[in-house]
């Protein structure tokens, strides 16, 4: 079959690849018709490297339809539309019964004292093969993938693998109260569908981020906007009443711009043989936190940063005077799809509140896909959520 891989740094490859094939009897084979690239794909594409070989399948944000199931799948046949959840649960561990899937007691990735394994994301997660490509093997298959109407098109229920859990649970984690005002930094997919779920529940929405299509996007939503420069923090000050938003959502992590010391180590890292940059990497403070500092910053006293933007670094640090001072509370974590797919499915409707349909900025072939990495890595053309179709 035909699959986008990794081959090295900014080096995406389209090509053939092994078909998948049933290897245990919770297994499900899925044959893709549109698969998402996701901003944390550009952690890979720029700076996980380390984590990944070459031939590596990339992807985890897939919708299509069951081609075939292991003996042990109720519930499923072929035929049946699905979107995959971008980690894999067993459902019935103790972890899944608490909404926590990704730290799934099954799939735990305990060599790398890891969660969950997630599809196409690093030798961290389990190096399981992605779902940009053809076909997709989804393990544990029996509860993760989620059923969905046929009819509308791929976009009304694909971000259901990811974005949409991924901004409900940071939106929920921001703990804002009523009639409160939550700022969300970074206005990449994540950042913008939070910013829409954040306001379906009637909150105060200022979005920031420094690239004016993304700006103009969420403007275009009826959020209220501030473009990221020297000043941000004084600007957010003053759109609340001196103190600072109840909530901020952190929605940019590890590469996040004005951080050129940690963008050096990054760079510096790139250097190193793979065993000992992997080593560095897991040991050493590399993330670019300006981001989080600036959450930190702005957030009122007593407030709540809701982080979900991905951190990679094991020695980051935190101004912990300043968080224990001002009383913040900090949530964070990847997604827990299955935790939350029960209460989005009912605003995917044909009022689509939350409008999915048009939340792609590009449709774009699967054999267009290395191209379109560096596009959204460059943040051009107006780029924020591309779907690829084999």
């Amino acid at each position: 079959m035909k699959a986008l891989t990794w081959q090295g740094k900014r080096k995406i490859e389209y090509g053939d690849v092994p078909d998948p094939r049933i290897e245990e009897p919770t297994d499900a084979i899925v044959k893709v018709t549109s698969s998402g690239i996701c901003g944390s794909d550009l952690h890979l594409y720029e700076v996980m490297g380390p984590f990944l070989d070459a031939g590596d399948v990339l992807g985890h944000e897939v919708i299509g339809v069951v081609e075939e199931t292991g003996a042990e799948v109720g519930g499923l046949r072929k035929g049946d539309r699905v979107v995959v959840p971008f980690q894999i649960a067993c459902g019935a561990c103790f972890m899944c019964t608490q909404g926590l899937q990704t730290q799934c007691e099954t799939t735990q990735v305990r060599e790398q004292g890891m969660g969950a394994a997630l599809f196409g994301y690093t030798k961290l997660y389990g190096q399981v093969p992605g779902g940009q490509a053809e076909y997709l093997r989804v393990p544990q298959a029996q509860y993760g993938p989620i059923k969905v109407p046929d009819g509308p098109p791929d976009d009304r229920f694909v971000y259901l693998s990811d974005v949409l859990p991924t901004a409900w649970q940071s939106v929920e984690y921001a703990g804002i109260p009523e009639g409160g005002t939550v700022v969300v930094l970074g206005l990449g997919p994540i950042g913008d569908m939070a910013c829409r779920v954040a306001m379906h529940r009637g909150h105060r929405v200022i979005g920031v981020d420094l690239v004016p299509e993304r700006l103009q996007r969420a403007q275009a939503y009826g959020v209220e906007t501030v473009a990221y420069s020297g000043t941000v923090a004084d600007e957010l000050r003053n759109l609340t009443d001196g103190r600072g938003p109840d909530s901020v959502i952190e929605a940019v992590g590890m590469e996040a711009h004005g951080s050129p010391g940690a963008r050096l180590a990054q760079q510096a890292a790139g250097l190193l043989p793979d065993a000992i940059q992997r080593t560095f990497m897991q040991k050493a403070g590399v993330d670019r936190m300006a981001a989080l500092l600036l959450a930190v910053d702005v957030v009122r006293r007593g407030g709540t940063i809701s982080l979900i933007g991905v951190y990679g670094g094991a020695a980051d640090p935190l101004p912990m005077l300043t968080i224990f001072d001002k009383q913040i509370q900090l949530r964070m974590g990847q997604a827990n799809v299955r935790r939350w797919s029960g209460q989005i499915m009912p605003l995917l409707t044909d009022e689509d509140p939350l409008q999915v349909d048009t939340f792609a900025t590009h449709h774009l072939p699967l054999a267009d896909g290395p191209a379109a990495y560096k596009t959204f890595q460059q943040k051009s053309d107006g780029t924020v959520k591309v779907l690829l179709h084999p």
